[in-house]
Order: structure tokens, then sequence, then C-alpha cells
């Protein structure tokens, strides 16, 4: 069974649409690959997505079962959740006034171990591998009709 953590950031001043763009950047990655990308990312919101994708690898380090090695995590979720939106009023002409809403979003990134693949061993030691088949040629078939 793999090995799994998460880290939520609540509240974060960004919408939930911009936030998911980038999440969409990392989602599947190795950790450090997507801590790369998340340095090299510009908008705004990257640096509080790698944040949050420190705490979800310290808390899987935290884990008894984890392995310890840091190259087998990748990034199993990535998304962004819409958080409360702040309602403000903004002045217009003529006594009137404008709702401007302020949306925040909740971040939140898990993180899992990539199961090690292990050589299957034959039984019977080193079987002798079987002989690769030869392909049918249809030159001849093509050649026949061509003539007829």
């Amino acid at each position: 069974m793999a090995v799994e953590a998460h880290a939520i950031a609540r509240g974060i001043r960004t919408s939930a649409q911009k936030a998911g763009l980038v999440c969409e950047l990392i989602r599947g990655k190795n950790v450090n690959d997507a801590l790369a990308t998340l340095q090299f990312t510009r908008k705004t919101i990257a640096r509080d997505l790698a944040k949050v994708l420190r705490s979800a690898v310290a808390n899987l380090q935290q884990n008894d079962a984890f392995s310890g090695d840091i190259d087998r995590l990748y990034v199993a979720a990535c998304y962004a959740n819409q958080g409360p939106s702040m309602k403000r009023v903004r002045p217009a002409p003529m006594g009137r006034a404008f709702r401007v809403v302020k949306r925040t979003a909740h971040l939140t990134v898990k993180v899992a171990e990539r199961p090690l693949k292990i050589a299957r061993v034959s039984e019977g030691g080193d079987a002798p591998a079987k002989p690769a088949r030869a392909r049918k040629s249809t030159a001849g078939k093509k050649a026949a009709s061509a003539g007829a």
C-alpha cells in the first residue's frame, strides 16, 4: 500500500480558477520536478503552492511507513477549491455603489510514494528466450495481383 499525506492552505487571496491553472502544471509530477516547475512559474500563487507542497512532503516524512526515499514521491492530487468571498462596496457616480467580490481559495496538495518495481525471478533459472517470429511478406501477393 502506498504511503500518502496531504496539506491544505485555507483562505489564500486568489480565485480558485487562477490557482487551478498552476495546479494543473504539477499534478502527477515527481516532487522535485514540481518544485522546479513552481519556482519558474510566473504566477504569484506558485509561491503559496510550493509552500503547501513542501508542507505535504514534511507531513509524509513524519509517517512511520515512509521509506525515506524522497525521489519516489510524486504529486498524487493538487486542486484549488473556492473559499469564502469578501464582499466590498466601491463608490460609483451619482450616489450609486458597485459590489466588489474579493475571492479566496483553499489549496490542497496530496503527495504519495510510488511503489517499488520488483523484477520477477523465474524458478527454472535462465530459460532460453523464444525466437522472434518472422513476419510474412506480402510482396509476392502484390506482384501477382499487379501482373494479372
